[in-house]
């Protein structure tokens, strides 16, 4: 895969050579500022550090027990291989999962001459026969098989301690500055400490068992494989379990047959052991060490997947090479490039709290205890932990991040763990710019640029139109057809706006190249909607029909409960209408994206002028007679009183429709239907209302959603859930939404505080970015900016939402302000130049 446009360490043209020579000085400043507390970090166990209080609660979570269940182990991540650990003393369990492990193989939904019906569906939602269109929908527009594949678990380490009935001083942890977990704990006078991490540049899981008298480390270990149990009457997910040698266990296996797609992926993973002293005995699949000064272990592992259409590479050859290069290094050279490695990305943003009692308690008892006392740290942990899973789960080369990131211990996990393109998959990205992490939003890119090629199949054979087209849903395979029934998959808007999370890396870099990029899966989706727009029968507006406002019903007439075919179940009634809201939204974003992008190439004037005309004729925003915004283009009431979507305010957040200074006249209609639908629901769902309340410049009741969330909507180690679940789309959502609330740049000028909480009244940001192509380093004190410095990436105009009378300099000289109306000031900047905004 290549993406030079969004890797920072790739770009093309004039940048290449400088972004280069940039991100050698960073990693060579990353080293130097931070090697004595790398240093120290090795001398002193974490377990004391602990103990004495000398971490930071921004970055480290630290607990007293081990994980009972699942949910609660500890994340590491390449962005290929993910582990979660429990950290366990009796049967230590670590679960592992490979990127491209999914069942089924390359494989099409597409169905043929489905347009064919569509004029027919389409007359039938202008006269008001939904549930007739429904219906008719399900029988010919609908991909096949109806459902996708499945992500899946790929294997289980587990050891096995020699009994131990009296351990103390138990702790365990993740640090998400040197993406590190560990365990530590006392036992017959003897201090026993685990080290887990996922390393990129060599492609390996390592796990380090240490102890503080020599011949100490005893324990057996095992590599167990997972199948479909509920599935086995016809899944082929069948393993092997071996000896590796003699010192290593060996997994081989195959995806599982699944909605009559041949499962097609093998893989194999290998865990080679390198005990220090002692002993070590194989026997049969389970190897056992005693009595061992230090044990390293090596876990590798990967498929035949090359790509969507692909699955001809050799498992086999990948996972030796893995191990080939891994055995030529010490472990202290891989931990070294590991750490280094992950702080290039890690240390660009960092968001400081004044400190209090309550910050060093361990992570589940500052989750309890944040509900009445004060600790601000806890979110700049939220907010760095989105930063960590998110390069732990996307890096360049990988598959884009899921709805559990790249961690799943289920065969058949919820939703299947697929991209889920109505929210879920887009929330994942929502922070990727702002929080500097540009480069782990290739595979995203690359997923969409994936799904076009059968997204232009679908919108052939199923509308008769030209472009891509993309759903609801999509798996490894790419697949882009309607998919789980109707209710779902008349969501055609999907792929939109993806494209549209695309384009804020323009809007954030200013990097030309990137458009050119772009622009064919940019045009691709304009094409297609500028085909399937059709004329509403007030003869006013275009909308998308057959539309739907994702999973929520309305209630338009004749709807309600009835047995769909499609399914096999009794829904509450069709989500089928013309020109729901977000439609409108989305595709008035997509539409100005592509009017911006055909200017700057100078490209398809003509058409630019023909899709700007399609963009004043869809169906503007409305407020019905209940006072809120309304959901669909006819003022219907909803059939669930409090629905987890917010659909209609993507204009708000994350979409540049609605806004508080552009648009005034829709916020009391916004605000009712926040209201309306109030403060609780899933992880996502929460997260999704803190950005939205942001947007609104009110940071209490942000503040008061994430506090909710914390307690009841994240598991311990602050995963979100959705509902029960784990998915990590909420987590992510919320470093979205604490950046919301700390500066904004949609409004064409960089605001800072815009929705503050109280709590929150002191702090520092350094390295965040915004619109522009600004790097921002700020610090406020009792809920007032006190000084901003700003690194100008691209030499556009700065604006500035004025927090009040400032001066700005560059290299101590005055820079001349010019006013313009809202109180914004602008100046004009130099690439690579440093200014400096100072409160008077």
């Amino acid at each position: 895969m290549n993406l030079p446009h969004i890797q920072t360490k790739s770009k093309t043209g004039s940048l290449k050579k400088r972004s280069k020579i940039i991100l050698l000085c960073k990693g060579f400043i990353i080293l130097f500022c931070h090697m004595p507390a790398l240093l120290f970090a090795q001398e002193q166990p974490m377990s004391a550090r602990i103990d004495q209080q000398n971490f930071s609660p921004a970055t480290l979570m630290w607990y007293k027990k081990p994980a009972a269940k699942w949910e609660d182990a500890l994340p590491v991540g390449n962005g290929r291989l993910g582990a979660m650990v429990y950290g366990k003393t009796d049967e230590e369990i670590i679960q592992l999962n490979e990127d491209t492990y999914w069942s089924g193989g390359p494989y099409s939904t597409v169905v043929k001459d489905g347009y064919k019906t569509l004029p027919v569906i389409q007359q039938l939602v202008f006269d008001g026969e939904f549930l007739k269109a429904h219906n008719l929908f399900g029988r010919k527009l609908m991909g096949y098989p109806v459902e996708q594949q499945k992500y899946q678990s790929l294997a289980n380490l587990h050891f096995l301690f020699p009994k131990q009935d009296s351990v103390s001083n138990y702790k365990r942890w993740l640090n998400l500055e040197t993406a590190t977990t560990g365990v530590s704990y006392s036992m017959g006078g003897v201090q026993y400490q685990r080290e887990i991490f996922a390393s990129a540049p060599d492609q390996v899981i390592v796990i380090r068992f240490t102890a503080d008298k020599p011949g100490s480390i005893s324990f057996s270990a095992s590599l167990h494989g997972e199948r479909n149990q509920t599935h086995s009457n016809y899944a082929t997910d069948y393993f092997q379990m071996d000896s590796y040698g003699k010192d290593g266990l060996k997994l081989t296996g195959k995806s599982a047959d699944y909605m009559g797609v041949k499962g097609q992926l093998k893989y194999e993973a290998i865990v080679k052991a390198i005990p220090e002293g002692g002993r070590i005995t194989m026997d049969d699949a389970t190897l056992t060490i005693e009595n061992a000064n230090a044990v390293t272990l090596y876990f590798a592992a990967a498929t035949n997947f090359v790509n969507y259409q692909d699955v001809s590479a050799n498992a086999h050859e990948r996972v030796q090479n893995y191990l080939g290069n891994v055995q030529q290094k010490k472990f202290t050279d891989i931990r070294a490039a590991h750490i280094t490695d992950h702080q290039l990305l890690f240390k660009r943003a960092v968001l400081t709290f004044p400190g209090t009692t309550n910050a060093f308690l361990p992570t589940d008892e500052r989750l309890h205890q944040i509900q009445t006392t004060s600790d601000p740290q806890l979110a700049a942990l939220c907010y760095q932990f989105g930063r960590y899973i998110l390069i732990a789960s996307s890096r360049e080369g990988t598959q884009a991040a899921n709805l559990q990131g790249i961690w799943n211990n289920n065969m058949n996990p919820p939703w299947d763990a697929k991209y889920t393109t109505n929210i879920n998959t887009q929330m994942n990205y929502w922070a990727v710019e702002s929080a500097n992490l540009s480069e782990c939003a290739s595979p995203l890119y690359q997923l969409v640029k994936d799904v076009t090629e059968q997204g232009a199949q679908v919108a052939k054979e199923h509308y008769g139109a030209s472009g891509w087209v993309l759903h609801q849903n999509t798996d490894l395979w790419r697949v882009a057809a309607p998919m789980d029934g109707p209710t779902w998959g008349t969501f055609t808007v999907g792929g939109a706006w993806l494209v549209n999370e695309l384009w804020e890396h323009y809007k954030f870099t200013r990097d030309i190249d990137y458009v050119k990029d772009l622009y064919p899966i940019l045009k691709g989706s304009v094409d297609f909607f500028m085909h399937f727009l059709v004329k509403h029968p007030n003869g006013k507006w275009l909308v998308t029909n057959p539309s739907t406002s994702p999973e929520n019903f309305p209630g338009s007439p004749k709807n309600g409960p009835y047995f769909d075919e499609v399914t096999g179940s009794t829904l509450p009634g069709t989500t089928i209408c013309a020109g729901s809201s977000i439609d409108m939204q989305i595709l008035s974003d997509l539409f100005t994206n592509y009017e911006q992008a055909s200017k700057l190439l100078g490209k398809d004037t003509a058409y630019a002028v023909e899709v700007a005309a399609a963009r004043k004729q869809l169906v503007p925003p409305q407020t019905g007679k209940d006072g809120s915004l309304q959901e669909w283009s006819e003022d219907w009431p909803q059939l669930e009183k409090n629905h987890r979507h917010f659909s209609h305010l993507y204009g708000l957040y994350p979409g540049n429709v609605l806004s508080v200074k552009k648009t005034p006249q829709w916020v009391d209609a916004c605000k009712a239907v926040l209201n309306q639908r109030g403060d609780e629901g899933a992880g996502w769902s929460r997260a999704w209302k803190m950005s939205l309340w942001a947007r609104l410049y009110d940071g209490e009741r942000a503040y008061k959603i994430f506090k909710g969330y914390l307690k009841d909507q994240c598991f311990l180690q602050l995963f979100a859930k959705c509902f029960t679940p784990m998915q990590v789309d909420g987590s992510l959502g919320v470093t979205a939404g604490i950046t919301e609330m700390l500066v904004q740049s949609h409004e064409d000028a960089i605001d800072f505080l815009p929705a503050l909480p109280k709590e929150w009244s002191t702090g520092s940001f350094e390295g965040v970015c915004v619109r522009g192509g600004f790097e921002l380093n700020f610090s406020w004190q009792n809920n007032r900016l006190i000084h901003a410095g700003i690194l100008s990436k691209a030499g556009a105009i700065c604006t500035l939402h004025l927090p009040g009378k400032v001066k700005v300099t560059h290299n101590g000289k005055p820079v001349k302000l010019t006013m313009l109306p809202g109180n914004i000031a602008g100046f004009q900047t130099q690439k690579n130049a440093v200014y400096q905004v100072l409160i008077l």
